[in-house]
C-alpha cells in the first residue's frame, strides 16, 4: 500500500520519473496506477469529473483547490493529452504535432485521482459512474467533460488511416491524421485542393477553412499556385456564422481566388480515382463528383454515446445544461462544460475557458445551498488563421453579435494576432486554463474598453 502511494506521488509530481518508470517496466507500472481502485471496485468522490480534456482538467485544478485533492477524481483513458488548437498549424508544417501532447500523469492535478479507463455508464438517478476497468465510482457532484466524437467512419469508401498519404488525404481533426494533412500539402503537385466542412454540429467551426487559407498560402510560396484550384465546399448556407467576419472572409477568398461551394456535403470519397463526392442538400439526393489532388476531410461530429445512451441527454444526445449557470436541467448534482454540452455556443477551448470560472462559480454556490448568479454570455473564441502571419480574431457571444477583448476592429487580419495564436496561447493553455487560473478574456476585456464603450 505505502509503495503504491509512494509510486502514485512520483507519477504525479515527477512526469520525467513517470515516463521513465512507464518505459522501464512497461505495462506493470499502468497496472499499479488503477488497480488500487478495481481492488475494491467501489468508490466515492464529492466531486467526480468525466474526461481528462481541457474541460476536464481546468475545472479538475479548480475542484482541487476548492475541496482538497483526495476529493476529487477524474475518468480517462487516454495517456496523452493534447492541446488541439495548434493542430491547424501542424497542418501546415509549422510545429511538430509531437509539441501539442503532454503526458496525462503530467496535467493532472498532484492528488487528484486518475482512474484510467472509459466511462462505461452513468446513472444519475443512483449517482454513480460505471468504468470500463470494473470500477463503480459514486458521486456527491458530477462534472461532465467527455467532448464530442468524431465519425469518420461515415463517410464512405474513405480509406483506412494508414493509407491516407498514398491518397492524399489529411485531417486536421485527429492526432493520428493531422500529420498526413502537411504530407499531402507537400506532395501537392496540380489539381484541385478541396476542404470539406460536414452537415452535423462541429468543434471550432472556423479550423475547416483556416487550413485553407494556410494552403493557398504554401502554394503560392512554393509556385504552384498557378495551377491550383482551392476549394471549399461546405454544409453550411454562410462561410461563417457570425456576418462581422464572414464579411472580411469573403473579400480574402475573393482577392486569393479561392472557390466557395454552399451547402455542399462530403458524403463518399473514393480513394483510387482520388474523387470526392458531395450530396447537394439543397436538393437531397443529388450528387457532384470533384476530382482532388489534396482533400482535408472535417469529419461529422455527434455526442459522446455514453452521454447518449443516458437519461442526461437531450433529444440530440447532447448533455442538457442549463445555458447561464451549465448545471443540468433535470439533475441539479450534475454540471457540464464543453463540446459535450448542448450549449448553444461554438465548441472551442476558449468557450471552455469562460465556461470553467462561470461553472466554478456555480458550484460554489450549490455547495453553499445558494441559488448560481453568475451568467455565462455564450462567449467563444476562434482565432481564424488566414496565412503564415495573419489572423482574423473572431469573438461572440450567445447573440451572434462580436464580443471583441481589445478595442480594434478584430475582423482585420493582425500579425499580433497570429502570435497570440501561435505563440501565446499555448503558454496560457498549458500554464493558466489547465491549472484553473484562466477563465476567458473577460476582465480583460473590461480594462481594454474603460472609457471606449
Amino acid at each position: 500500500g505505502e509503495m503504491l502511494t509512494y509510486m502514485m506521488t512520483v507519477m504525479h509530481r515527477q512526469p520525467a520519473l513517470w515516463r521513465q518508470c512507464h518505459r522501464t517496466a512497461g505495462i506493470g507500472i499502468c497496472r499499479l496506477h488503477t488497480s488500487s481502485s478495481s481492488a475494491s471496485s467501489k468508490e466515492h468522490y464529492k466531486v467526480l469529473v468525466l474526461g481528462g480534456g481541457t474541460g476536464g482538467i481546468a475545472m479538475s485544478a479548480r475542484m482541487k483547490r476548492k475541496l482538497g485533492a483526495e476529493n476529487v477524481a477524474v475518468v480517462e483513458t487516454s495517456e496523452m493529452h493534447y492541446y488541439q488548437p495548434i493542430w491547424t498549424l501542424v497542418g501546415a508544417g509549422v510545429k511538430s504535432a509531437a509539441s501539442s501532447g503532454r503526458p496525462t500523469a503530467s496535467v493532472i492535478p498532484p492528488g487528484v485521482k486518475w482512474v484510467k479507463s472509459n466511462v462505461r455508464e452513468i446513472d444519475p438517478d443512483t449517482n454513480t459512474v460505471r468504468t470500463d476497468n470494473g470500477m463503480e465510482i459514486s458521486y456527491q457532484y458530477l462534472i461532465v467533460a467527455l467532448g464530442l466524437q468524431l465519425h469518420y467512419e461515415k463517410i464512405k469508401g474513405l480509406p483506412e488511416i494508414d493509407d491516407w498519404e498514398e491518397f492524399k488525404i489529411g485531417s486536421n481533426y485527429s492526432v493520428l491524421t493531422v500529420e498526413k494533412t502537411w504530407r499531402a500539402l507537400q506532395n501537392f503537385k496540380e489539381g484541385n485542393a478541396i476542404f470539406s466542412f460536414p452537415n452535423t454540429p462541429v468543434k471550432c467551426a472556423g479550423a475547416p477553412q483556416k487550413i485553407m487559407y494556410l494552403t493557398d498560402a504554401y502554394l503560392r510560396k512554393t509556385g504552384k499556385r498557378a495551377t491550383a484550384n482551392v476549394m471549399y465546399n461546405t454544409s453550411l448556407p454562410v462561410l461563417f456564422g457570425i456576418k462581422k467576419y464572414a464579411d472580411a472572409l469573403w473579400e480574402i477568398v475573393k482577392n486569393r481566388d479561392i472557390q466557395v461551394n454552399l451547402r455542399h456535403n462530403l458524403v463518399e470519397v473514393r480513394a483510387n480515382k482520388q474523387e470526392a463526392v458531395f450530396e447537394n442538400l439543397d436538393n437531397p439526393g443529388e450528387t457532384e463528383v470533384f476530382e482532388y489532388e489534396m482533400l482535408h476531410v472535417t469529419p461529422p461530429m455527434g455526442p459522446n454515446p455514453v452521454i447518449k445512451g443516458s437519461s442526461l441527454a437531450d433529444e440530440g444526445g447532447w448533455l442538457d445544461v442549463n445555458k447561464e449557470t451549465l448545471q443540468h436541467n433535470k439533475y441539479p448534482n450534475v454540471f457540464g462544460i464543453g463540446d459535450c454540452t448542448n450549449l448553444p455556443t461554438a465548441k472551442t477551448a476558449a468557450a471552455v475557458a469562460a465556461q470553467s470560472s462561470i461553472l466554478d462559480r456555480t458550484i460554489s454556490k450549490v455547495l453553499k445551498n445558494e441559488m448560481p448568479d453568475t451568467k455565462y454570455d455564450g462567449y467563444t473564441s476562434c482565432p481564424l488563421v488566414t496565412s503564415y502571419s495573419k489572423v482574423i480574431l473572431a469573438e461572440f457571444d450567445y447573440s451572434g453579435q462580436p464580443l471583441e477583448t481589445f478595442p480594434i476592429d478584430q475582423s482585420k487580419e493582425r500579425w499580433t494576432m497570429y502570435h497570440m495564436k501561435a505563440d501565446v496561447m499555448p503558454h496560457l493553455y498549458w500554464h493558466g486554463l489547465l491549472k484553473g487560473f484562466w477563465g476567458g478574456p473577460g476582465p480583460i476585456r473590461k480594462i481594454m474598453h474603460l472609457g471606449m464603450k
